[in-house]
């Protein structure tokens, strides 16, 4: 026994010990043990060796090491354990020095490094290699599990030591994730994209289910992180409810430099805009498709009034995101819209990366936005439109929000239009312009990415377009410009894709 985490212990070694079990122990877990009453001998008095180097090495000794390695079936090592005096070891109880809890806690690298476990890594490792033989217990809720079974089956049984050996390795797994997190943010270090990837994921969320009511589905969180918004209130969230409140996320921190709200449905944006006040941003963004609204996400980046939650519970909403609610808009929308989830999001995320499984593996990607157009660091083509800069810039974030290919239109502070998820670039164009009508007329378009001809352009010029916000990079971009000054539209060319599958 040779534990950090003490809840539960003596009461399991007590019943051990009742059960006819001799107990060897690590000396700080022998004190407590002996405080409570309980026969118990340490592990300097098996191995003749005394804790050393401040106690940094205290069970990595062949007589407790080989104890629990021995292969009872196997001749040559009976014959070492005989020849060497070692006693057999049947049960491993173990946990680790709280590295976590010190690198939560800000601690210098120094300290990190002291809380490092080494011995009770090997000691674990051990156990579970050998787990026909060994029994290995790593969470103190599994003690009550070992002695119900050592009374109704004489021993534990091979199931449940193959169970307790998968969550030992699982255990050790992540304990080396976190340190490896810990350790590169006390030395400032990225993570980056190295070679191999060392990340524990922990389970914090059941789902009811995924995207489908088939598919079983869960949130988990990576070492060192902690969820970034607090549920308080509503219904619990779905796997699809995550999805959609990514991008609300992401859109209200694109807007964060002034009031603004941002309507998801489906992972894409259907409204997005500005105002003078989180209300006037929320009707714009409302008006842009009231109709696809219904049922989606709408996030805003600054703190719900009274007033503005009146009218949010005039709607449908899934989920209503703000960095804070005042006492009665947070009772307001309980009371009217109780299975409307409220979440308060503390301006964070949980991971730098983006993970995305496929059949193929696991793509990983630096989860960066491009930096934002300046009219100085791109091209104008045409008439420099700088008077509509405001505009083209919500257009440009409203776009690179959306699914690829992806298309919006805006126009004195919100979206008119949107088009996204279009396999043709063209159609997303004429779908967004569509939307906007007549609202067209005077108003800016962005694209997410390059128009590969100048069918997009004359759209937009018929349409009334005054300015558009797109990277360019086409080997027809001197086609496109030329369609530009032609037809009287400016452009802008930012040379960032902002792509988004």
């Amino acid at each position: 026994m040779s534990v950090w985490n003490k809840d539960g212990i003596e009461e399991f070694a007590k019943g051990l010990s009742q059960r006819g079990w001799e107990l060897l122990s690590s000396s700080g877990t022998a004190r407590c043990l002996e405080k409570a009453g309980v026969p118990v001998k340490e592990v300097a008095d098996l191995t003749g060796y005394p804790h050393i180097l401040g106690g940094r090495v205290k069970t990595l000794h062949p007589a407790v090491i080989g104890g629990i390695l021995a292969r009872r079936h196997f001749e040559e090592d009976l014959n070492d354990v005989e020849r060497y005096g070692i006693p057999l070891i049947d049960i491993v109880v173990c946990n680790l020095y709280p590295f976590e809890e010190k690198a939560r806690q800000g601690a210098n690298l120094d300290e990190l490094l002291e809380h490092i476990d080494i011995g009770g890594v090997t000691l674990i490792r051990a156990a579970a290699k050998n787990y026909h033989y060994v029994v290995v217990v790593t969470d103190p809720s599994d003690y009550k599990l070992v002695l119900d079974e050592i009374d109704s089956e004489s021993n534990v049984t091979l199931p449940t030591r193959e169970r307790l050996a998968l969550k030992a390795f699982s255990y050790t797994a992540r304990y080396d994730a976190v340190i490896y997190a810990g350790l590169c943010e006390a030395l400032g270090e990225k993570a980056g994209l190295p070679q191999a990837l060392p990340l524990a994921m922990d389970k914090v969320l059941d789902l009811r289910y995924g995207e489908n009511p088939h598919q079983a589905a869960a949130l988990y969180l990576p070492p060192l992180s902690n969820l970034p918004w607090e549920v308080l209130s509503g219904k619990p969230l779905s796997y699809n409810n995550i999805l959609d409140a990514d991008c609300a996320l992401r859109g209200c921190a694109l807007l964060s430099d002034q009031p603004g709200c941002i309507i998801v449905k489906h992972t894409s944006p259907c409204g997005m805009a500005c105002g003078r006040d989180l209300k006037e941003a929320y009707a714009k963004a409302l008006e842009c498709d009231p109709v696809s609204a219904f049922g989606g996400i709408v996030g805003l980046n600054r703190r719900v009034t009274t007033d503005l939650a009146e009218t949010l519970s005039e709607r449908f909403f899934e989920i209503a995101i703000a960095p804070d609610f005042e006492p009665d808009s947070l009772s307001l929308l309980k009371d009217k819209r109780p299975n409307m989830r409220l979440l308060r999001w503390n301006g964070g995320r949980a991971y730098d990366l983006q993970l995305v499984g496929t059949w193929g593996g696991i793509l990983a990607q630096e989860d960066t936005p491009p930096p934002l157009p300046r009219p100085e660091a791109g091209e104008w083509v045409g008439k420099p439109r700088n008077d509509l800069w405001p505009d083209l810039i919500l257009a440009w974030k409203a776009a690179c929000l959306g699914k690829s290919n992806a298309i919006a239109v805006v126009k004195d502070g919100g979206t008119v239009g949107i088009g996204c998820g279009f396999p043709s670039r063209v159609d997303a164009v004429r779908w967004a312009l569509e939307r906007a009508g007549e609202k067209a007329r005077g108003a800016v378009l962005a694209s997410d990415a390059f128009f590969p001809f100048a069918d997009s352009v004359e759209l937009a010029s018929q349409a009334g377009i005054a300015a558009i916000i797109q990277p360019g990079g086409s080997v027809r971009d001197e086609e496109v410009k030329e369609a530009a000054l032609r037809l009287g539209v400016s452009m802008f060319l930012s040379g960032w894709r902002t792509f988004r599958h």
